[in-house]
């Protein structure tokens, strides 16, 4: 018996173009037009943010602050203000759901729409994301960009395409040449390592990833195998969950010194624990997970994890299981980054499902 099509639904991602750069350019108009980075400038800064002036000269998120100065040596660096990005994404938020109310934000300059079924009653998901685009300018003063399709993976590379200030469709029929021509390196989901294994493979394109069997994808790729043999094929059948789950909380710190002693990891931990339990507070949650992450001075990364049997939340707690992880195995290296998360959260119970149910429409 064949199984029955999955209705065609009409999703938009909504992405901000350079949001927190964008923020700090916005509310200083002397930023405007300048190579500007959000984050540390110091040797142990990170990048969170680069404006496009800046990634002209190769700047980019999560690369260290010493680098990002040397490729630009006139870059100017501004601490992050994640108070004001909450605020202007509160307003953002609002705008997405003046037409659905089947919005999942991915952070605080992302999200994705169903607009299948919409409040404003308008067919064109195409037309809809330009006009949200245009509130959200005239809110805010930010501009977005926007990708639309038939799932959230296509709409989610869609977004990319025309940035900044653009949007781009991809239609129904257009979908599967979309993808064949797709650089293996533009699949969301595939990052470096896994592009230069797909390179070795004889993989460059959508087109050679379709070529290849489910049985040889899950034999090279494990699990994520079965995801890029039916992506490169168009189902992706995610639904867009307005109530996201959270799956874990965790707070790291780069140091500006690396740490080689354990004493002085434990210090710094008991810190990083303080936080973790704020947040935990904040949220009303608990977990049964807790993970020690280390980052070392060559920048390898190594995480430490044990499950409780019960739920946890308390600094305390959090502590001795972290001294245990810390202690599990000797350092390879001196320490530049620590952080604890919890996962395995008491959360699930509130997630909501939602169903779209609308078939075929013009985009």
């Amino acid at each position: 018996m064949e199984e029955a099509p999955k209705p065609q639904r009409k999703i938009i991602h909504v992405d901000m173009d350079a949001f927190y750069a964008s923020v700090e350019q916005l509310d200083n108009p002397e930023l405007r037009g300048k190579p500007l980075a959000v984050g540390g400038g110091e040797i142990r800064g990170v990048v969170s943010a680069a404006s496009y002036e800046a990634r002209k000269f190769g700047v980019r998120s999560a690369m260290s602050g010493y680098l990002a100065k040397k490729r630009c040596p006139h870059l100017i660096f501004v601490p992050p203000r994640f108070d004001r990005y909450r605020e202007i994404s509160q307003k953002i938020r609002s705008i997405f759901h003046e037409y659905t109310d089947l919005v999942e934000p991915l952070s605080l300059d992302e999200a994705y729409l169903d607009v299948t079924v919409n409040k404003k009653g308008n067919p064109s998901a195409t037309l809809i994301a330009a006009e949200i685009r245009q509130r959200i300018l005239e809110v805010t003063g930010l501009t977005a960009s926007a990708g639309i399709s038939v799932n959230k993976f296509i709409a989610k590379v869609a977004s990319d395409y025309n940035k900044p200030n653009g949007q781009k469709t991809v239609n129904p029929p257009e979908v599967l040449p979309f993808l064949e021509d797709l650089p293996i390196g533009k699949f969301y989901g595939v990052g470096k390592v896994t592009t230069e294994r797909m390179y070795q493979l004889g993989i460059f394109t959508g087109k050679d990833l379709k070529e290849k069997t489910v049985e040889y994808l899950t034999e090279h790729f494990g699990k994520s195998g079965a995801y890029y043999y039916h992506v490169v094929r168009g189902v992706h059948n995610s639904e867009v969950k307005p109530d996201r789950i959270v799956k874990s909380v965790g707070t790291e710190h780069t140091f500006d010194e690396n740490l080689v002693s354990e004493v002085f990891m434990l210090e710094r931990l008991e810190r990083i624990a303080d936080e973790l339990e704020r947040r935990l507070k904040k949220k009303k949650i608990a977990g049964k997970t807790v993970t020690l992450k280390i980052k070392y001075s060559d920048f390898t990364v190594q995480t430490r994890s044990k499950t409780m049997p019960y739920f946890i939340s308390d600094k305390s707690l959090i502590i001795e299981i972290i001294k245990e992880l810390l202690y599990q195995e000797k350092l390879k290296e001196s320490v530049r980054l620590l952080g604890i998360s919890l996962a395995n959260l008491n959360n699930e119970a509130g997630e909501k499902k939602v169903v779209a149910v609308q078939l075929k429409f013009d985009f």
